[in-house]
């Protein structure tokens, strides 16, 4: 997904899923949208694995979740649509990893896509240079907010809450689009 100006039409929807998940689930937005650039799944689509199983749709869920997700009424063609609900469900899952797995901010985003350290550790890479540079693409059309820092954000004007990771913040802020910043949107007054 190119993170541009005004994205091609066919990107627009998972933009603004993508971050209207991300507010819902209080996840970082640029963190929701490293990881549907990632996974660069479409609506519908089926790719098969080499273990068997298949991942499904916009944000490639493996059929292996799907088994949990179908005590709640959850089905494969609900995974495979079109529209936001697969990006709300992908949301939902990352947020579960980024609050209940072990290992810093980016070992339990990358959870998402496999807890086999050699797998995860390729992943979480690209997540985070992915991240750094949705971060950027944010906070030049939205007022973000650094959340490494005290009072930030006056809380009347919160958009998306982010979680504080488990690390110390960084002594210094970030020098280059490959660091990663924690952010908040905030409503402009």
């Amino acid at each position: 997904m190119p993170a541009m100006d005004l994205p091609p039409p066919q990107y627009q929807q998972q933009i603004v899923c993508a971050i209207e998940a991300a507010v819902k689930y209080e996840i970082p937005a640029n963190l929701m949208l490293a990881v549907v650039e990632k996974e660069g799944g479409k609506p519908g689509q089926w790719v098969l694995n080499s273990n068997g199983t298949h991942d499904v749709g916009s944000m490639q869920f493996n059929t292996a979740y799907l088994r949990d997700l179908a005590r709640h009424g959850i089905t494969a063609n609900d995974v495979a649509a079109d529209g936001c609900y697969p990006f709300d469900l992908a949301a939902w899952r990352l947020r579960g990893h980024i609050k209940n797995d072990k290992g810093d901010l980016w070992t339990r985003a990358a959870n998402y896509h496999s807890r086999t350290p050699e797998h995860n550790a390729k992943y979480r890479l690209d997540l985070r240079a992915k991240a750094a540079k949705w971060a950027d693409w944010l906070a030049a059309r939205f007022v973000t907010v650094d959340i490494t820092k005290p009072a930030a954000v006056p809380a009347s004007t919160q958009i998306v809450a982010s979680l504080a990771p488990a690390e110390k913040p960084a002594a210094k802020p970030a020098q280059s689009s490959t660091e990663y910043v924690p952010r908040k949107l905030v409503a402009k007054d």
